[in-house]
């Protein structure tokens, strides 16, 4: 017995459960913070088939402030639901923040979150998309045996204010000579 009464398994158990079992929880978005977030929305909506998930936001306030640690914030953007995912689905949240931040540029290389990714159909025929849209391409297409897991076609790509994109099409693996 411990100190306290409670036997060592049942102390034992207890940490375990508050350590190692998972809380009740269910991913539901990623924030972009964009200079022009109604241009960023619809990239997403032309290139990806992502749909505005009602209502538009503008929020303000001292609630805005204390949540932000910035004064006098306010929050324009929208939510958009992700594709291959129904109504309950993550969605891409796009927001503008007046007053805006300072902040560096990004790459792929930097510590951090560092990109979203899609499945598409074709590579070759989305990066277009992304191109057509005002996006560009950060490295070259590559196609890639991954053990175990199969072939994958993939490039990054930014979209219209440099957000790193992912696009990637799975197949089947080469077979071993």
């Amino acid at each position: 017995m411990l100190t306290d009464g409670v036997s060592s398994k049942s102390y034992i158990a207890i940490i375990y459960e508050e350590i190692y079992m998972p809380i009740n929880t269910r991913y539901v978005h990623t924030n972009i913070v964009a200079r022009d977030w109604r241009n960023l929305a619809d990239f997403y909506i032309t290139v990806f088939g992502c749909t505005p998930v009602p209502p538009e936001r503008d929020i303000s306030g001292e609630w805005v402030d204390r949540l932000t640690g910035v004064t006098g914030a306010r929050i324009r953007g929208i939510h958009l639901r992700l594709p291959g995912y129904g109504d309950g689905g993550p969605t891409l949240e796009i927001f503008g923040y007046d007053p805006e931040g300072a902040c560096g540029e990004k790459a792929i290389h930097c510590q951090g979150y560092a990109h979203i990714a899609f499945a598409v159909d074709d590579v070759s025929v989305t990066l277009q998309k992304v191109r057509n849209a005002g996006g560009s391409a950060m490295g070259e297409t590559v196609t890639a045996d991954i053990a175990g897991a199969g072939q994958i076609t993939l490039v990054y790509a930014a979209d219209p204010e440099g957000n790193i994109i992912e696009l990637q099409k799975w197949g089947e693996p080469h077979a071993q000579d």
